[in-house]
């Protein structure tokens, strides 16, 4: 058979561009982080299994174990330790759990679901390979793992790092470890600028809010100050209940506080006060939410009491602390 008669069979079934409809069209979902995070968890991974084979097999006290302290998920999944419990009941433990001894006692590198499990089955004792680790390296197999996970909440992940900066030297250096684009990791972070009210209903429900949205409502607030605020009390109850997207909070807080603002009788704060060189306007000193302003016109001072003001302004402000 030649190349043609081949490939004629080879494309007799495809239909032609006309008949495929965009439901039959294949779309990836777009990565949640960078695509460095992919690297990051396998690098990650490989240091988890190194660190196990440099280590000491031996059997741990479960009620004298802690945590990971750089653990960025509040919210274990119960029906999830269920099935990982019933598992060990059933099979054992295949895979012993990593710890690290410290001066506040041992620590878990990696197993935290297997520890829990065994809480759940009252199991005095866990099998667990004792290794030596680094901050830095809990913070980053803390993370990686769990920002790769689909089920942990972007504000879960916002506050974690922001526990960790301290162990690392710069933010781009932990931005590279995590595998994160510079944008990514701005906008997890962003969580911690936002109003106390709303932080307390996170703490409760860490899926209120995704990384996007608290971003724009930090630059919404930022823009209103104390009016935005004020917006905000009333609006943000809407998306606690189920009433309001998260897309559209920020939106809603700026049109409320611009309707409140421009309402008849509604103060803005701000004041003008003219003053005058004999009968003529020479300037005015205008005062808002942001601002302080003193104008004076051109040719009504001289020299002289230019540098008195000057002079004044800095006297004013060279006393005082920074």
């Amino acid at each position: 058979m030649n190349i043609r008669a081949r490939m004629a069979e080879k494309t007799a079934n495809l239909r032609s561009t006309a008949e495929i409809e965009a439901k039959d069209v294949p779309h990836k979902v777009a990565p949640r982080t960078a695509p460095g995070m992919a690297a990051a968890l396998a690098s990650a991974q490989l240091r988890i299994q190194e660190l196990e084979s440099k280590g000491v097999e031996m059997e741990a006290v479960v009620a004298e174990l802690s945590p990971n302290p750089w653990q960025p998920r509040k919210v274990f999944s119960p029906e999830k330790m269920t099935e990982l419990a019933e598992s060990i009941r059933e099979i054992g433990l295949m895979q012993p759990i990593l710890v690290r001894r410290t001066a506040k006692g041992d620590q878990i590198i990696a197993g935290e679901r297997r520890w829990r499990a065994h809480q759940v089955l009252q199991l005095p004792k866990i099998r667990a390979i004792v290794t030596e680790c680094s901050d830095e390296d809990m913070v980053i197999f803390a993370l990686v793992e769990n920002v790769a996970r689909d089920d942990l909440s972007d504000f879960e992940i916002g506050m974690s790092l922001r526990r960790s900066e301290k162990e690392f030297p710069n933010r781009k250096r932990l931005q590279e470890a995590l595998g994160l684009s510079r944008t990514g990791l701005y906008q997890f972070l962003s969580f911690e600028k936002l109003p106390e009210f709303m932080l307390a209903d996170l703490n409760v429900n860490p899926r209120l809010l995704g990384g996007n949205a608290a971003d724009a409502i930090v630059s919404a607030l930022r823009k209103l100050g104390d009016a935005g605020i004020e917006a905000a009390k009333s609006v943000w109850p809407l998306l606690v209940r189920g009433q309001l997207e998260q897309g559209k909070v920020a939106n809603a807080i700026k049109a409320l506080a611009t309707r409140r603002a421009s309402a008849p009788g509604a103060s803005t704060g701000r004041t003008i006060d003219k003053f005058f060189a004999g009968k003529e306007h020479a300037g005015s000193i205008t005062k808002d939410v942001n601002s302080f302003t003193i104008k004076i016109k051109d040719g009504y001072l001289t020299e002289a009491q230019e540098e008195q003001i000057r002079a004044l302004i800095s006297g004013m402000f060279a006393s005082q602390p920074k």
